[in-house]
Formats: C-alpha cells, structure tokens, sequence
C-alpha cells in the first residue's frame, strides 16, 4: 500500500494501546492524528517523538461524546482531505457489580464506547465513501466475547461495538472500505496494573503472560493496510489463547 497520501486518526491515541498503535501506524508511513480527552499533553508527547523519528504526526483533542465538539474538531482536520484510516480505540472502565453499579457508571461506559463510536465514525463516512478506500478498526475487548463479572458496562459497550462493525461493514463493502474489531484480551497497560496478579493470568490466559501493546498494533497495522483488503466483518481476539 503507498500510504504516503493517507492519514490515520486513533481515537484514546494517548493511552498505552493507542499510543503503540499510533507509534506502529507512523512507521507503516501514515500520518497520525494522536487523538486525546483529558490527557493532551501525552497526545502531544507522542506526536512529537513520532515526528522526531521521522514520522508525520499531530495532537487532536476533542471530547469524543461530545458530538458538537467532536464535529466541530473532524471538520477542520478534514480540511486538510479525508482521512481514510479510523481506529477507534477510546474507551473507558467504571468496573462494578450490577447490583451496586449507579445509573452514571453504566451511562458513563456505554457514552464513550458506543456513542463516541457514532460522534467520531459517521463525520469520516461520506469522505473516506468518495475516496473508494478506507479502513476502519474498532477496539473491542475479550469481555464482549466471554464476559466478566463486575463490567456488564464495558462488556455491553464493547458487545455493541461487535455488532456496529459487522453492520457497517456490509454497507461500505463495495466501496473498498473494510470495517473490523481487534479484542484485546489482558493486556499490559498502566490501566490493567494491579488488576491480575500473576497467578490470575496463569489461570485465565492459556499462553500464561499479558499481551503486549505492541502485538495489538500489529494486528491493526495489518488490518489497516493493502493486505487486509478482503478481511472485513470480523471480530478478531488478541487474548493469548483466552477465546
């Protein structure tokens, strides 16, 4: 793929997932819209060491469920022409039994996963369609696919990404624009710390270690590039084995 011309925005591009898939996008040659919320100066961060690697990057940030502010800031990034390369990867945890979880925890979950979805992934439609390529690659979970106590939140929002990304892909499949979800099992992130001793991972995951960032990346690079051109509706777990 000469992906010279293209560009790539990573929704949650400051966290530990969106930044190794934006540090991997940047070498596969795109240039990189290192999206954050509240954590600016890490999106910023990114986009600088990308930059200074040679690479072509920048910082956006917008509240992704907020669909005026979302608009608002893919507007002017598309001034610059479409971008062609979505991964949505923002998404947040507000873990807690269902019994004890509040209307604000589910709310909370759903919002960013499911409606960020939407606010982000609908404005980049009509110009990626013109183009005649796109890709688009959702950041699902293994708690869509088998489930977890305490994240009937998370596990419904990322079930409902599942679900978007099968339908989407059956109405952009013939104008060469793949949609797909990656399902990151247990991860090693500053966000999964301390939440699976090493016995646990033991138990839960058959190649008995967390994954790497890294190795989710590689899996969006593949799927975001020229030779996933016939891969799309699918749901594919990086999980060590768990599903």
């Amino acid at each position: 793929m000469n992906s010279t011309a293209k560009r790539a925005l990573v929704t949650g591009g400051s966290g530990g997932i969106g930044t190794a898939i934006c540090r991997r996008l940047a070498r596969d040659g795109l240039e990189v819209y290192v999206h954050a919320n509240r954590s600016v100066a890490v999106a910023e961060t990114v986009a600088r060491d990308i930059v200074a690697a040679g690479g072509r990057a920048q910082a956006l940030c917008f509240d992704i469920t907020d669909a005026a502010a979302t608009g608002k800031a893919l507007e002017t990034a598309l001034n610059d022409g479409p971008i062609q390369i979505l991964v949505n990867n923002a998404g947040v945890h507000d873990d807690a039994v269902l019994p004890g979880m509040s209307a604000e925890q589910w709310h909370r979950v759903i919002d960013v996963s499911v409606n960020g979805f939407f606010n982000v992934t609908q404005p980049l439609l009509m110009p990626m369609i013109r183009t005649r390529w796109g890709r688009i690659v959702n950041v699902s979970s293994i708690a869509a696919l088998l489930g977890n106590r305490g994240q009937v939140n998370y596990a419904a929002a990322k079930g409902a990404i599942n679900s978007a990304t099968k339908a989407l892909a059956l109405e952009v499949a013939t104008r060469g624009i793949t949609v797909n979800a990656v399902a990151p099992g247990i991860i090693g992130t500053p966000m999964s710390e301390g939440l699976f001793d090493s016995k646990t991972i033991e138990k839960l995951v058959p190649m008995n270690r967390p994954g790497l960032p890294a190795e989710v990346a590689s899996l969006v690079s593949f799927l975001a590039s020229e030779d996933a051109s016939y891969i799309t509706a699918q749901i594919i777990a990086v999980s060590g084995g768990m599903a």
